[in-house]
């Protein structure tokens, strides 16, 4: 295809909760090449919703890591479409963390929303479409 289906502005939010195996350093911190991987899975859905295709991601820009990513956390991807070419879509990234693990020795399993949002992580990437 050679002109997406969908029109800029198109947006797409994955969720997901993360798990301790991910953490990495002290305090359960968790890398931002995690968010990375879950702005890749956020931009195929986004090509498949506008052109049908997973397209192939080509480069990341302005990557930019605001806030911490802990194991327990409960985060958001979202891609939006903010530019298409021919065969390339640029996209804008934002990880954010919706809810955080807030344990004690009474409630280990203790979690609280958070209102507003924690922006972790920002970018905008481009990927190419056949």
């Amino acid at each position: 295809m050679s002109a997406p289906q969908q029109p800029v502005g198109t947006r797409v939010t994955q969720r997901r909760y993360v798990t301790y195996s991910h953490a990495h350093y002290a305090g359960n911190l968790v890398d931002g090449a995690y968010g990375l991987g879950l702005f890749g899975d956020v931009a195929t859905e986004l090509c498949i919703l506008t052109d049908g295709d997973e397209g192939l991601f080509a480069s990341y820009d302005d990557v930019q890591f605001r806030a911490p990513v802990r194991a327990g956390d409960v985060v958001e991807a979202t891609a939006e479409l903010v530019k298409a070419g021919r065969r390339s879509r640029v996209m804008a990234f934002t990880l954010t963390v919706v809810a955080r693990g807030a344990a004690t020795p009474e409630r280990p399993g203790a979690a609280a929303l958070l209102d507003p949002p924690l922006v972790a992580t920002t970018a905008t990437g481009t990927v190419v479409v056949p």
